[in-house]
């Protein structure tokens, strides 16, 4: 499924926030970025995906980092998400699935016998020139911010 590996130039992106501003990967250039894929606003992963960065905030802020959130959610259902958990960064309306795309995690799943297409959750930590360092498949939606600072 995954066509991007760590050393490749990140795909640029252009996505609404839960603002309504445009936001590109451009904007991030000369900050490290952690770029995350989620499935759906307010489901227990997610949810519990979204707390552990949220309440690791301060440490990857600390390190120079930034974080963006991305889902298939509309921007309307990001601000509540947003409001309900009091997430202090931005997550990216990505409806038509361009960004999901460009990182290679839209694609099919199985869940209970079913087959749709959806998010793979992954995460990509993005240098300061736009490189990716680090992907991560397998992601500890509970201890996310460990998983990304303690490695």
């Amino acid at each position: 499924m995954f066509h991007l590996k760590e050393g490749d130039k990140a795909p640029d992106f252009s996505a609404a926030n839960e603002k309504g501003q445009t936001l590109n990967l451009s904007d991030y250039k000369g900050k490290k970025l952690v770029l995350y894929f989620y499935p759906k606003d307010d489901t227990p992963g997610c949810t519990a995906e979204a707390c552990s960065l949220r309440d690791g905030y301060p440490k990857f802020q600390a390190q120079g980092y930034e974080i963006l959130g991305v889902s298939p959610d509309s921007v309307k259902k990001h601000v509540k998400f947003q409001e309900k958990y009091k997430l202090p960064f931005s997550l990216l309306a990505d409806e038509d699935h361009a960004v999901a795309n460009a990182y290679g995690v839209w694609g099919q799943k199985k869940f209970m016998g079913r087959t749709y297409d959806g998010i793979h959750r992954t995460t990509f930590v993005i240098d300061e020139n736009g490189v990716i360092e680090r992907i991560i498949a397998k992601v500890d939606t509970g201890n996310h911010t460990g998983q990304l600072l303690e490695a």
